[in-house]
C-alpha cells in the first residue's frame, strides 16, 4: 500500500521482539479487534494501528528490565512510559507521520482498565485489550503464564485472576459494540471457570 510500509516495518519488528513468542499473537488480534469495535465510528486508522501494535513492548523479555524475577518487582514495573518513549524513537524512523505521534502516545498511556481514555483512538483501543483478556484467548494468554511467571506459579494460582476478569472487566467498556462483543466471551470464560471447579476442585493445584 503506498505510503504505508512503515506498517510493514511495525509488524516486523514486533514479531522480531515479541519474547515468549506467542506474545505477537496478541498485536494482531488486537488491531483486529479494533476496527471490528470500531466500525461506523470516526477514527484515525494510523494511530489505531500503530498504539495496537506498539502498546505492548515494554513487557517483552529483553526490553523489560532484566532481573524482574521477583513478584513485588514485577507489580512495580510500568512498562508503559519506556513503551511510550521507544515508540516515539521508533515510529519517525519508519516513516509514521510525526504529528500523530501525540495521539499514539495517549493511546498507549490509556489503554489499560484502569485508564480513563478520551480520544476515540484510546478508547477503542482500551476497549479491544479488555476484550482480549476474556473467553476463550483470555483464558490462553493467562494460562500462558503459568510456570514462567512468578505471579502464577501453579494452575490454581491463575484461577482468581480468570475470575477477577469476568467480575471486574466488562462493565469498565464503554462502546456498545464491544459491550455486544464481551457478552460471549464472559460466558466462554463463566463455563471455563465452573468446569475446572467441577473437576478438580481443591485438588488443581
Amino acid at each position: 500500500m503506498p505510503g504505508q510500509d512503515w506498517r510493514q516495518s511495525v509488524i516486523d519488528y514486533i514479531r522480531n521482539e515479541a519474547r515468549p513468542v506467542d506474545k505477537f499473537g496478541h498485536q494482531p488480534r488486537l488491531y483486529a479487534l479494533a476496527t471490528r469495535i470500531g466500525k461506523g465510528l470516526k477514527f484515525d486508522d494510523d494511530i489505531l494501528f500503530a498504539a495496537a501494535w506498539m502498546h505492548d513492548l515494554g513487557v517483552f523479555l529483553g526490553h523489560r528490565p532484566s532481573g524482574l524475577s521477583d513478584p513485588a518487582q514485577l507489580e512495580r514495573w510500568d512498562h508503559v512510559p519506556y513503551t511510550i518513549a521507544r515508540t516515539r524513537e521508533l515510529l519517525p524512523a519508519w516513516g509514521f507521520p510525526p504529528e500523530k505521534l501525540d495521539a499514539v502516545a495517549s493511546a498507549i498511556a490509556n489503554h489499560q482498565p484502569h485508564n480513563d481514555p478520551v480520544e476515540i483512538e484510546a478508547v477503542i483501543l482500551r476497549d479491544a485489550d479488555i476484550l482480549e483478556q476474556l473467553g476463550a484467548v483470555g483464558a490462553f494468554r493467562a494460562i500462558a503464564k503459568v510456570g514462567r511467571d512468578t505471579r502464577y506459579p501453579t494452575f490454581s494460582s491463575v484461577v482468581p485472576f480468570l475470575q477477577r476478569a469476568v467480575d471486574e472487566l466488562p462493565p469498565e467498556l464503554r462502546l456498545s459494540s464491544a459491550r455486544l462483543l464481551a457478552a460471549k466471551r464472559v460466558k466462554h470464560l463463566e463455563s471455563l471457570i465452573a468446569a475446572v471447579h467441577t473437576e478438580a476442585g481443591q485438588l488443581l493445584y
